[in-house]
């Protein structure tokens, strides 16, 4: 027989949650001694070998307000065919597909091995990954020909039908067009000191749809799935292979005592910018690579000069740094909008100072996207740690998520009091919602736009009821 610590471990490892107390307080009174909040760290994508994918629709009980789904707690009345739900107690119809069930014919969702399933459901087309690169040009060559060589490398890496994109930057943004003449390398370049909305920079790419024609009947062409900025890896491969490859240094010169002119900021605009209105709620990746800080434009972290040091802990301990809160205002909208559309960025900065990565976090934080930092593109850490980005599963499927909402549903004796990990409210209400806030709360539903199996959230609960009579939870993602 196991121990309780052992039986604590199964569960953990079969169901990838760990909750912050062994025992549920039995009444509110209870929980409110306790000295650490009642919360579930929960990782949606913890891996389990004997956890098979279940390819048909959920059960999902029939009330409007509930839609919880069948579980193995639920009460199962074999010989009418029905289940009441342990969230609401609904009484509910089996569909038709499941009228050979019994006790001795159970389906996947009704064995206790299985409380947490995953279901994979094909709902319309499948749209394909989306891989954009925003890479920094104010590097020394030796840094400029490491990152060229990875970035090449990474491209073999992608599944056939991703698509890619290319924006570099320095003291201006360039947005590489792959679609055109073979051998004619073709960019719009911006300025980058000035920032873009959506809309101008549709207009600017020409990604404006062209308006339906009068006629009577006659209906718009359907918008492709590619752009000519953003293109199938099979399709160009040897094109962007070679647009890396001869890839130079940003021209503009840097005068001695100065910092090189680099528009992050804009840059980074751009990219949500560019996906915003090419692939909304389609599930990408603005992969960043910056060897230093921004030093023009939104977002910039320090000026140019290199006898004014880049802020300190003391400066911003003494609300001493003077670009801090500005360059934080422009990296929370733009990680807000990556937000809206279920996009992600990722931050590679390789330099031997700063980067300005305490501004830009939120980036990575609100988006689930990866911050890496290291001395160098060359260094054997970074190299590693990008490959590690694109590892795959036994199916040759990355080990990755995109655009993931989540969501918690409880019985009437507790309520959900918010989350803390790389999540943004859905502002979701309804009665199993605290009032309570820890984290982001003030809703039942959360959109992760990026996951992998480290993945791991925290979900708080609060206890409602003066005596417990049982408590029940259930959360569900779609990816």
């Amino acid at each position: 027989m196991a121990t309780f610590p052992e039986f604590i471990s199964q569960n953990e490892d079969r169901d990838g949650v760990r909750l912050s107390w062994n025992v549920w307080p039995s009444s509110r009174l209870e929980a409110t001694r306790l000295v650490v909040p009642l919360a579930a760290l929960l990782s949606p994508l913890r891996e389990r070998e004997d956890l098979p994918p279940i390819q048909y629709e959920p059960v999902l009980c029939s009330r409007a307000t509930c839609r919880a789904v069948l579980n193995p707690l639920c009460q199962v009345d074999y010989r009418a065919k029905l289940w009441a739900c342990n969230f609401c107690y609904q009484r509910n119809q089996f569909p038709p597909s499941y009228a050979g069930i019994s006790e001795v014919n159970q389906p996947a969702e009704l064995l206790p091995q299985f409380s947490t399933i995953e279901y994979v459901v094909q709902r319309g087309p499948q749209m394909p990954l989306v891989f954009l690169y925003v890479v920094d040009t104010c590097l020394e060559e030796e840094d400029l020909q490491a990152l060229k060589e990875s970035l090449q490398m990474s491209l073999s890496l992608l599944p056939p039908a991703s698509l890619v994109g290319l924006i570099t930057f320095g003291r201006m943004v360039q947005v590489h067009e792959l679609q055109g003449p073979e051998g004619i390398a073709k960019s719009y370049v911006f300025r980058g000191a000035k920032d873009l909305s959506a809309k101008q920079l549709q207009e600017m790419l020409g990604l404006t749809k062209p308006a339906a024609a009068q006629t009577r009947g006659a209906q718009p062409a359907p918008s492709p799935l590619c752009n000519r900025f953003l293109q199938p890896v099979q399709k160009v491969d040897m094109t962007l292979t070679d647009l890396l490859g001869e890839l130079q240094r940003d021209p503009w010169p840097v005068t001695q005592g100065k910092r090189p002119l680099r528009s992050l900021g804009v840059a980074m605009s751009i990219a949500v910018g560019l996906l915003e209105c090419t692939f909304p709620n389609t599930g990408a990746r603005i992969m960043t690579f910056l060897g230093g800080p921004a030093t023009q434009g939104p977002g910039m972290v320090v000026g140019d000069e290199l006898k004014a040091p880049i802020r300190s802990w003391h400066d911003l301990e003494k609300d001493n740094a003077k670009f801090m809160k500005k360059a934080t205002k422009h990296y929370e909208a733009l990680a807000n909008r990556a937000c809206a559309n279920g996009h992600i960025i990722d931050i590679y900065a390789c330099a031997l100072d700063q980067t300005g990565l305490l501004e830009m976090k939120c980036c990575p934080n609100y988006t689930g996207g990866y911050m890496v930092m290291a001395d160098s593109f060359n260094t054997s850490l970074f190299k590693q740690t990008f490959q590690r980005v694109f590892t795959k599963d036994v199916q040759g499927s990355f080990k990755m998520a995109f655009n993931a909402t989540l969501e918690v549903k409880t019985s009437r004796e507790i309520k959900v009091s918010g989350a803390i990990g790389p999540c943004v409210s859905l502002h979701a209400k309804g009665p199993c919602v605290s009032e309570n806030e820890i984290g982001t709360g003030g809703t039942s539903q959360w959109k992760i736009c990026g996951l992998d199996p480290s993945t791991t959230l925290a979900l708080y609960f609060e206890v409602v009821n003066q005596t417990l009579s049982g408590l029940l939870m259930m959360w569900g993602g779609g990816v």
